[in-house]
């Protein structure tokens, strides 16, 4: 009589995984939104993981930053769907998607502060692609409705768009802008720059 194959707990290992992942995940967005230097150890702690744990998932602390920015801007980008963006005037849609953005944004900036000491600028801006994306495409519709210029490349609008909300963030850190000084400043600098020339 051939022996029965012991069966390997598979699944339960996998779920527990995935358990542990999103535990990191919510402690690395909640503890580094709080404070940019917060230390591996510390995130393990708040994920109720020991760091074994944690490195097995994510080998270093780039990694781990790394994983936290693509959920945070993963969160980000489902609130930003709204479909006034796609329906309303240009300008009125994107000083909506700037004040959403601002909101998302100055919740953890100081996320994206911790994440610009441990990853290359154009990794932060991979992680940004799929709401740039509805950036461009509003973008293009203003351009083309006569409400945006055309003699800048729409990359570019798209990046400088990226380049001041970022800015604001470290401004807003910094003190170098009041915390009700920043939507306002966004809002009257991103429409001016997009607007045509008299």
């Amino acid at each position: 009589m051939a022996k029965t194959a012991a069966r390997q707990p598979v699944p339960t290992r996998r779920a527990d995984a995935e358990r542990n992942i999103a535990a990191i995940l919510e402690a690395g967005t909640r503890l580094l939104s709080a404070d940019p230097t917060a230390s591996v150890a510390d995130i393990a702690k708040a994920a109720g993981v020991g760091r074994v744990t944690l490195y097995g998932h994510f080998p270093s602390r780039e990694a781990l930053v790394d994983a936290v920015l693509d959920h945070a801007v993963g969160m980000a980008d489902a609130v930003l769907a709204d479909e006034s963006i796609d329906t309303a005037p240009a300008p009125e849609a994107m000083a909506r998607l700037l004040r959403s953005s601002w909101e998302l944004l100055d919740r953890h900036r100081r996320l994206f502060l911790a994440a610009d000491r441990v990853l290359p600028t154009e990794r932060i801006r991979e992680h940004h692609d799929r709401p740039l994306q509805r950036v461009e495409r509003l973008i293009a519709r203003g351009q083309h409705e006569g409400y945006f210029r055309t003699d800048l490349p729409l990359a570019w609008l798209v990046t400088t768009f990226f380049s001041i909300i970022h800015s604001a963030a470290q401004e807003r850190e910094t003190g170098r802008l009041a915390p009700e000084e920043v939507e306002p400043v966004l809002i009257k600098t991103m429409l001016s720059l997009l607007s045509e020339p008299a």
